[in-house]
């Protein structure tokens, strides 16, 4: 009595596995490049400052995360 699977050479379950597998596995990508920044272009940031020192920059009115920023810019030598 001959084994059918062994006419086959392979055994159908496994190969449609593995044929699912290669389809549906996701390609491994490395870490997306940065985008350049551009001069003058601000990013939205969200950021924890002392209560005191937040109403410091805002007693002068609107502007004051110009200021802030205005700040950090001198305080990182730029």
């Amino acid at each position: 009595m001959n084994n059918d699977r062994s006419r086959r050479g392979t055994d159908p379950r496994k190969a449609a596995e593995a044929a699912f597998k290669t389809a549906t596995a996701k390609p491994i990508e490395g870490p997306k490049p940065a985008a350049p920044a551009l001069p003058g272009v601000k990013e939205m940031v969200s950021l924890r400052i002392d209560k005191d020192v937040l109403e410091h920059f805002q007693e002068d009115g609107p502007g004051w995360q110009d200021r802030i920023n205005d700040a950090l810019r001198k305080a990182a030598g730029k």
